[in-house]
């Protein structure tokens, strides 16, 4: 904490400092005579107070400076070298940026150890951007043209994927970059929308920009003969884009289906139904499976295992149709017969459901324990659900759950394996975690305070603006 307040008293200083111009003298004096100003601060000191600042906020983890090791090739002094200079980068920014005024052209690091680069159109500049322990480069276009011409595009090129994919300022080149598949088509609508044509550089480019989507558990997909039906559980499987679990009553293999936006998604490629009631679907490149369940006002859980839990247990569903409801699982390995057939080795529990919760999530605290087979009963009045273990289908198709080393459970849907919390607790980097979702850290729970994707460094105890302890 006392960290925290230092750090932001230096920075709140230097913005001071170099954002005022400096007096010889302030009329404050009580006797009416003129007092002298305190001496201005040198913009070097300044500049290596901001550095100071950055270093001392900056807490790098093991593993983001073996990733630089591992993937740059770097030492670990170029490694942590590299992650104080770009931390004391975004934090000079703004300064230069105010004291270059219109002449500023942009920054950016370049180098192994990301050496930071002002640009300027003027180069009487030069010693200033020295002066922060920068690279000068002299360019013809300030960033303020690039940013007027950027708005004109965006008018001009808007929702036309085949006049241009994407547009942008690259400030090495100084330059706003077109990437369009006829670039004949570009250069005629950017002439024709008056931007200058040396602020632009086409390119001819095959991208096709798509959204990315994730998976989750409890969400919405619908099938392509009509039909909705829930996402059991994110999988992944070697060789495969990976994709979910979900009741096999809800598709046969080759049905495809799209994803809670309709936008198309993925293949059933097995299914068994009756006499079990699973199947997988693997998704296109624009979905990610994600280890979590979205439990609607509960939030976010993230899926850890496949321990099963035995009778009596608290357990909890979420579907597209009913959102997210809990009871308690009161028979494992039962048969049931519905007017298509009997299907066996399914879970029993007083959780209620309807239609379209089908192939939904089970879980038990962080444990995935099934997809919603059928039932009688609904959520107005209360019910009775069944599901069918995770483990067989996921044995049967050589599946894993997203986020774990490997398959888990086999088809009695005895205990399924895997620690219930593992090393360090169930944070994990790369979720997607909701307002109110908990998880346990370092031997304590945390509960969430803003919505947000975890990254290395964002550790429960690091962010206290994102994780609460309880």
């Amino acid at each position: 904490m006392l960290r925290r307040k230092t750090v932001t008293a230096g920075l709140a200083l230097a913005l001071t400092l170099v954002a005022a111009p400096a007096i010889a003298f302030a009329a404050s004096g009580g006797n009416g005579v003129p007092q002298a100003a305190p001496a201005p601060v040198p913009p070097a000191t300044v500049y290596a107070q901001i550095k100071a600042a950055a270093a001392a906020a900056l807490i790098p983890t093991p593993v983001q400076v073996d990733d630089l090791k591992k993937n740059l090739g770097l030492t670990q002094q170029q490694a942590e070298l590299r992650l104080d200079n770009e931390a004391a980068a975004g934090r000079l920014e703004p300064l230069l940026r105010g004291r270059l005024g219109v002449a500023y052209a942009g920054s950016w690091v370049t180098g192994a150890t990301s050496t930071l680069v002002v640009a300027t159109t003027d180069a009487a500049q030069i010693p200033a951007i020295r002066e922060a322990g920068a690279e000068a480069k002299v360019v013809k276009n300030s960033l303020a043209a690039l940013d007027s011409a950027q708005g004109s595009l965006d008018q001009a090129l808007r929702d036309s994927a085949d006049v241009a994919t994407s547009w942008g300022a690259d400030l090495t080149t100084n330059k706003i970059v077109v990437r369009t598949p006829n670039p004949a088509k570009a250069k005629a609508r950017i002439k024709a929308a008056g931007v200058d044509a040396g602020l632009v550089q086409v390119v001819k480019s095959s991208e096709k920009p798509v959204l990315l989507y994730d998976v989750r558990g409890g969400e919405a997909y619908y099938m392509g003969s009509g039909g909705r039906c829930s996402v059991g559980f994110s999988v992944t499987k070697a060789g495969s884009q990976g994709g979910f679990v979900t009741a096999g009553h809800c598709g046969r293999a080759g049905v495809t289906t799209s994803g809670v936006n309709r936008a198309a998604q993925g293949t059933f490629r097995g299914s068994s139904f009756p006499g079990n009631d699973y199947a997988w679907v693997e998704v296109n490149s624009q979905w990610v499976p994600t280890g979590v369940v979205y439990a609607y006002g509960s939030g976010v859980v993230t899926i850890n295992g496949s321990t099963v839990a035995q009778p009596q247990s608290r357990i909890c569903r979420s579907g597209s149709t009913t959102q997210n409801h809990c009871g308690t699982v009161q028979q494992l390995n039962t048969s049931v017969t519905y007017q298509e057939g009997t299907v066996s080795g399914v879970t029993r529990t007083n959780v209620c459901a309807e239609p379209g919760d089908s192939g939904g999530s089970f879980y038990s605290g962080d444990q995935a324990q099934g997809m919603t087979s059928g039932g009688s009963g609904n959520c107005r009045s209360g019910g009775t659900t069944y599901f069918q273990p995770v483990g067989e289908a996921l044995s049967v198709y050589g599946l894993t759950l997203a986020g774990r080393s490997g398959p888990t459970g086999g088809p009695t849907g005895g205990p399924t394996g895997g620690p219930t919390d593992p090393p360090g607790g169930t944070w994990a980097a790369g979720t997607a975690y909701a307002a109110g979702a908990t998880v346990t850290y370092g031997g304590s729970t945390y509960r969430c305070l803003q919505g947000h994707t975890a990254l290395p460094g964002w550790e429960p105890p690091n962010v206290p603006a994102l994780w609460a302890r309880v």
